[in-house]
């Protein structure tokens, strides 16, 4: 408990700090959903945190560095406030100045045309997150099989060539005819466009790595750190924009919203780095395959919001806590047996 506070005491001082803001300027309503929102953001990401310090790892002090502070700027400005403005105006007949005008002095409006841009945003999200566990749990390389039979049949398929981007591909079908005839065309798009953006950050990542094996660099810098931190900017987008949808049905107050939000990613990236400093990954074998389990569920929820199935927020959240909770049980008990039997021998 106290490494605990020790490395998180700055997070607590400016959650407080903002909550005690909130509460004091607007109320304790908004001080109740600002600590809502701040909740949430933090339940839901915690599987975010866990993909962000398997990339962190290999990336240059640095680039740790930029990832926490201008990592920070991007997170919350530019994802969670710049970025859905910039989607409304690109599909929207609203002009940028229109819709920021709108974000700022008529929420109920901006959240409106947000709303209708939503099936556009799961896609992307769903899309990009899809793959980020289909490759993971395709990787030939992998060490450690949680749910054995299962990751141990999708590692031996990775061996079949091309079958990740024909499985990809494949996805389009199901996800394009459980959408409304009249977004289908935005969500084909969004599809296309989140497709791309992971297998093109994918593949310069792996083009990357390689260049820096033969130059014999054991952290990532330059070109192939800056890929890496562009690449955990856009997984973060596709785990927030959905998140930013959804606040509008606790607030259409888009102060509130972002201090709300921009608490969770702080939290978030503070988590990452605590992940990579106490080398979390190599003391629970299972975590990355659990966190993996459940960005592919966060995936078909975000699919099944095109056929407006709509789970509640604690389900959603909570799925993400159960499957890494099972994997740190796992792998508890996995370092147990291996520890009994090298006291047996």
């Amino acid at each position: 408990m106290k490494r605990l506070l020790l490395h998180y005491w700055p997070e607590l001082i400016i959650t407080i700090l903002i909550w005690g803001l909130v509460g004091w300027y607007m109320g304790l309503v908004a001080f109740g959903v600002v600590a809502v929102l701040s909740v949430l953001e933090i339940t839901l990401s915690a599987d975010n945190a866990v993909i962000n310090s398997r990339v962190l790892v290999k990336m240059s002090r640095f680039w740790q560095l930029m990832f926490l502070t201008v990592g920070i700027f991007v997170a919350v400005f530019l994802v969670r406030f710049a970025l859905p403005i910039v989607m409304v105006a690109a599909m929207t007949p609203l002009s940028s100045s229109e819709v920021l005008n709108l974000a700022i002095n008529d929420a109920d409006k901006y959240g409106h045309y947000l709303h209708g841009i939503a099936p556009s945003i799961n896609a992307f999200g769903g899309i990009f997150l899809f793959l980020v566990a289909m490759f993971f749990f395709m990787e030939e390389g992998r060490k450690y099989l949680w749910i054995r039979p299962v990751e141990k049949a999708l590692k031996s398929a990775a061996k079949v060539p091309y079958l990740k981007y024909i499985l990809a591909l494949a996805t389009f079908v199901p996800v394009f005819y459980l959408t409304d005839s009249a977004d289908r065309e935005a969500v084909l798009g969004a599809l296309v466009a989140g497709a791309l953006t992971y297998l093109i950050l994918h593949s310069i990542t792996l083009m990357m790595e390689q260049v820096n094996k033969k130059n014999q660099l054991k952290k990532q810098v330059g070109w192939a750190a800056f890929v890496s931190f562009m690449y955990l900017e856009v997984l973060d987008a596709s785990f927030s924009l959905d998140g930013v949808v959804g606040a509008f049905a606790l607030t259409n107050n888009i102060v509130i919203i972002m201090a709300g939000l921009g608490i969770g990613a702080l939290w978030v990236r503070t988590m990452t780095l605590y992940m990579v400093k106490h080398q979390t990954l190599n003391t629970y074998r299972y975590l990355e395959s659990g966190a993996h389990w459940a960005i592919a569920c966060l995936s078909l929820i975000m699919f099944l919001k095109l056929a407006h199935i709509e789970l509640p927020e604690l389900v959603v959240g909570g799925v993400g806590l159960v499957f890494i909770g099972l994997a740190i049980a796992s792998s508890v008990r996995a370092n147990r047996r291996e520890a009994r039997k090298q006291l047996d021998s």
